[in-house]
């Protein structure tokens, strides 16, 4: 849902793109410094209230024209093949079913209930699950990128296309992720929601940059592998609240998890017909995004105060085991086997190298993650602003 860059396998999950080489002072000059935007007189903070987080050289609308017709051409095998994952609205389930009900005399008692199985909750779990709802609140963001995308964006903005269609019921049917965890949170009064907001806000300002150059053929892999990331993400937060006793809130990461699951087969499958229709262009496309690094959706996260929030959320998610290095590691094995990559036959010396790339790239990425963690020393606590800043285990 979620750039990356240097691949961290140190237990963080800041696979995000490395920061610009640009000296701060250069970076200020042109953008205006990310840090220093904090410190800035009233009048420079109006004035550019969302200066760079992260700069990188940008590619833009890199696929030739040839490709995007393979994508028009492929609008009623979508209609068939990808609309069939969405659920008629009337059959979702929405927020109001996993909450208590405002118009029930027994409202207070069930918000009373609620608290008091919050309060058995630790704090680090608290922390993941924070970041989790900021991500899915960023949703905004991550319909404008595939609306980048071309010969698959939302023309109009209430465009017929089966794209188009896709694009905006999956938005809608991710809306509904936030807007859950956002009121269970508020409910339980264990964080700190004005703090969380103010993240969210920024986030959104920010935007993100996953380096798919206008590509569907990157944004769909890219997709692939972030749906199937908060499918393990949300099943890993469902399993942790189960066995701290809130059996409710296990459902309601439950839910959310499945709806990312079914979302992950509309994404993979529309890139296992890419490597049918081109696969030469598929695998290249393939190793062009793990080469860059498949980056979260949130990896801009800003708070006002914490510059490193996302790799600190990312460091106790991957103490928890909520999302793991091997995890990533695991997510592109299990695509490479989902899209039978080893087996593809014809390529062109450039794509048979691409292959090879791919389909031995997780070994040597839990490899690199064992000796990291060999390597690794005790971290400290930190202060978390959404939990009112209460410290909590690196």
């Amino acid at each position: 849902m979620a750039s990356r860059i240097a691949f961290k396998p140190l237990g963080s999950l800041c696979f995000a793109p490395p920061r610009t080489n640009r000296s701060a002072a250069a970076a200020a000059a042109t953008f205006g410094s990310p840090r220093a935007s904090m410190a800035s007189t009233k009048l420079e903070t109006a004035k550019n209230p969302f200066s760079p987080r992260e700069v990188h050289v940008q590619v833009t609308h890199s696929m030739p024209p040839q490709k995007i017709e393979i994508f028009k051409s492929l609008d009623d095998w979508a209609e068939n093949n990808i609309l069939v994952h969405l659920k008629p609205v009337e059959k979702c389930w929405q927020p109001q079913d996993f909450l208590p009900d405002p118009s029930s005399d027994g409202f207070h008692e069930e918000v009373k209930e609620l608290r008091e199985r919050a309060k058995e909750i630790p704090d680090d779990y608290f922390v993941c699950l924070v970041g989790d709802m900021v991500t899915e609140e960023a949703l905004p963001t991550y319909q404008t990128m595939l609306n980048t995308l071309d010969g698959v964006r939302d023309e109009t903005g209430a465009s017929l296309t089966s794209w188009a269609i896709w694009t905006r019921a999956w938005t809608a049917e991710e809306n509904r992720h936030g807007d859950l965890l956002n009121k269970y949170l508020y409910l339980t009064g264990r964080v700190d929601m004005r703090q969380i907001e103010k993240t969210i806000q920024y986030l959104i300002g920010s935007g993100m940059d996953p380096r798919t150059e206008n590509s569907p053929y990157l944004g769909f892999i890219y997709t692939s592998f972030q749906e199937r990331a908060t499918f393990i993400s949300h099943g890993n937060t469902a399993r942790l609240a189960k066995e701290h006793g809130d059996l409710k809130l296990a459902q309601i990461c439950g839910i959310i998890a499945s709806d990312e699951k079914r979302h992950e087969t509309a994404y993979t499958k529309i890139v296992e017909k890419l490597f049918e229709i081109d696969p030469d262009g598929t695998v290249l496309a393939l190793a062009d995004m793990m080469k860059k690094k498949i980056s979260m959706p949130a990896h801009l996260m800003y708070d006002g105060h914490d510059d490193n929030l996302f790799e600190h959320f990312s460091t106790v998610a991957q103490r928890l085991g909520v999302y793991t290095a091997k995890d990533y590691a695991d997510i592109l094995e299990f695509l490479v086997v989902r899209w039978k990559v080893a087996d593809l036959t014809g390529l062109s010396g450039e794509g048979k190298r691409a292959q090879d790339y791919v389909c031995t790239l997780a070994p040597r990425i839990r490899r690199l993650e064992e000796r990291a963690q060999g390597r690794a020393k005790q971290k400290g606590t930190i202060p978390f602003s959404w939990i009112y800043g209460r410290e909590v285990q690196l």
